[in-house]
């Protein structure tokens, strides 16, 4: 696995993921081609022998103190293997490095394990969207991490590991 900051040349992998894994809500070729290129965005690819295997997204204004998650997706075939923690600690990473406190995201209410992972990295639910993710009907789960909070529970995990920070 290696990540790697998205370049404009990764769209076409990164909208060949973005059908196969949001077959009813996938963002348009100019939309994701606006992301990779707007100065607010931040998004890195995991990519294994030159094939890119799932992408991650963050959107901040720089100066902001909160940012949001816009994407992360991963090949059916590589899911389950961390590779969606570390996309998305590589965003986190990202937002506490723009001094962001707090980093929001939407999740699919019918989607229990993206649900469980930004929990088990400390993201809380604060509200729902009725009718979010269209054409589907399906309700969004609107999530909160605040960052310092997490960055500081990483360096006492990782003391706790007898890892040298």
């Amino acid at each position: 696995m290696t990540l790697r900051a998205a370049v404009p040349g990764d769209l076409a992998a990164i909208m060949s993921l973005e059908r196969a894994s949001f077959p009813t809500d996938a963002w348009s070729d100019a939309m994701m081609r606006e992301e990779l290129s707007s100065p607010h965005g931040w998004y890195v690819v995991d990519e294994e022998a030159g094939r890119v295997l799932g992408y991650a997204g963050l959107r901040t204004v720089r100066g902001a103190k909160d940012a949001d998650v816009q994407t992360i997706a991963i090949a059916e075939a590589s899911r389950g293997r961390g590779r969606g923690r570390a996309l998305l600690r590589a965003l986190l990473e990202q937002a506490a490095d723009r001094g962001v406190h707090e980093v929001f995201l939407e999740v699919r209410a019918d989607n229990p394990v993206a649900q469980a992972l930004y929990a088990s990295e400390g993201f809380l639910e604060v509200g729902r969207r009725p009718r979010y993710y269209q054409p589907d009907d399906v309700d969004a789960v609107v999530m909160k991490l605040d960052v310092p909070g997490w960055g500081a529970r990483r360096l006492a995990s990782a003391d706790d590991a007898g890892v040298c920070t």
